[in-house]
């Protein structure tokens, strides 16, 4: 039972129109290292890797693979908790790199209005910058060349 509700409850937040879900052509660690590389050549640190599949498997219980990578920039997410201290709820930024039920591996992030939506900011210049930045970190990471 506890299963399906935290099945139920990860399936209505992808449902969510604030999510963006992209297709990786890379396996999931390969997409996973991917955005840690880009991420660390923009300046930008990651903080975690939480192995979600790993989790799962600890426990005795089954999961496809799932990673999330946890990193962000402290000018920016200051910036912003300056406006409204509750921003840190929704800080660091995530990436969630999963194997889906077709065995594609997909990659899911928050739009950046989600932040603006829910929280008191006056950033839209910031938030669209993060979108623009998430857009392309995730382009890059989810290419990969097939033989």
């Amino acid at each position: 039972m506890k299963k399906l509700i935290v099945l139920l409850s990860l399936s209505m937040s992808l449902i969510a129109n604030d999510i963006i879900v992209k297709e990786s052509s890379c396996n999931v660690d390969t997409t996973v290292d991917n955005i840690k590389n880009i991420v660390r050549a923009k300046g930008l640190s990651v903080f975690a890797i939480i192995n979600h599949h790993g989790n799962a498997k600890s426990v005795d219980m089954k999961l496809n693979e799932s990673k999330m990578v946890i990193f962000g920039n402290p000018k920016l997410g200051t910036a912003l908790m300056q406006q409204d201290m509750k921003v840190g709820l929704d800080l660091p930024i995530r990436i969630l790199v999963y194997m889906d039920t077709d065995s594609k591996v997909k990659m899911a992030y928050r739009d950046g209005s989600w932040l603006e939506n829910r929280h008191i900011l006056n950033a839209p210049q910031k938030i669209k910058k993060m979108n623009m930045a998430m857009d392309k970190i995730t382009t890059k990471a989810g290419t990969c060349i097939k033989d």
